[in-house]
């Protein structure tokens, strides 16, 4: 069984769940503060089921019966905040929907730090450090992830260029030579468009990095797969923890190329930044 915490798993499979198994699920997600105590009786009495759909509930989780169960479950409730984002209801008042988003991003970006893999960072930093030209792919939320990068980068002295339109990624990803770099944004990693450029930007020789939710199709076609995995649900809402982690990872591998230029370059950059901030002032030249 992969080494998964059992709340992402309840999180991920409610869903798809059956009527009694789904009730079972939210029961528990709404209640994490008591369930380390509960018995099968109580748990099968409260979620408004039966004892044998607590034991098919707890082995579609992988777990070997309702005592593995509950060692699993407070093995997770001991990694930190749980993921309520997916219990929010219909009843909630902006302070419970504000400390339940709150918990449920902190969570995930926590769940995505774990799971990162560092090896991974390094060998895109080494690509983007040396690149001759980046240029950054998305669309949608990950296009604001592409747009956030493309402010960022071009602090290093190299052409970067942000794109969300499909022909525009092709047509840039065609031009690129041996030397420049890709950085392909997508938490699903499935669009199509996407792959097709990633695709075209290898052939004509660039490096390709990917940023993604998961080991994707889109990532088959990189020379580094950075997996930014989250506890993402769109069941409520259009989430923002993918971004965030997305975010987050550009903010990694832009700090990591900053420090690799050494000082003189760190010196210029707050050299810009001090010109910036008097170019902010208010009072009169």
């Amino acid at each position: 069984m992969p080494d998964y915490n059992i709340l992402e798993l309840i999180d991920r499979a409610r869903p798809g769940l059956r009527r009694g198994s789904r009730q079972v699920a939210e029961y528990i997600l709404a209640n994490l503060g008591s369930i380390s105590d509960i018995n099968l009786a109580e748990l099968a009495r409260n979620a408004q089921v039966s004892e044998p759909t607590v034991l098919r509930f707890c082995a579609t989780l992988g777990c070997s019966g309702f005592k593995d169960f509950k060692i699993r479950m407070v093995q997770s409730l001991a990694l930190g905040a749980p993921a309520t984002h997916s219990v929010l209801a219909k009843g909630d008042d902006p302070e419970t929907i504000a400390t339940k988003i709150f918990d449920y991003t902190i969570t995930s970006l926590d769940w995505a730090r774990k799971k990162l893999d560092f090896a991974a960072i390094g060998r895109a930093v080494d690509l983007l450090a040396k690149a001759r030209r980046i240029e950054f792919f998305g669309f949608g939320a990950s296009g604001i992830v592409a747009l956030d990068a493309q402010q960022k980068f071009p602090l290093f002295g190299v052409p970067c260029v942000a794109h969300q339109d499909s022909h525009q990624q092709f047509i840039a990803a065609s031009m690129l030579k041996p030397g420049d770099a890709v950085v392909a944004i997508s938490n699903t990693g499935s669009t199509r468009s996407l792959i097709e450029v990633a695709r075209t930007a290898r052939e004509r020789g660039a490096s390709v990095i990917v940023i993604t939710g998961s080991n994707s199709p889109l990532a088959s076609f990189s020379d580094v797969a950075v997996i930014a995995e989250t506890l993402e649900n769109t069941d409520v809402y259009t989430p923002t923890t993918s971004r965030l982690a997305a975010l987050v990872i550009i903010d990694i591998l832009s700090t990591s190329v900053a420090l690799r230029k050494g000082d003189a370059h760190m010196l210029a950059v707050l050299d810009m930044k001090k010109r910036l901030a008097d170019m902010r002032s208010t009072g009169v030249i």
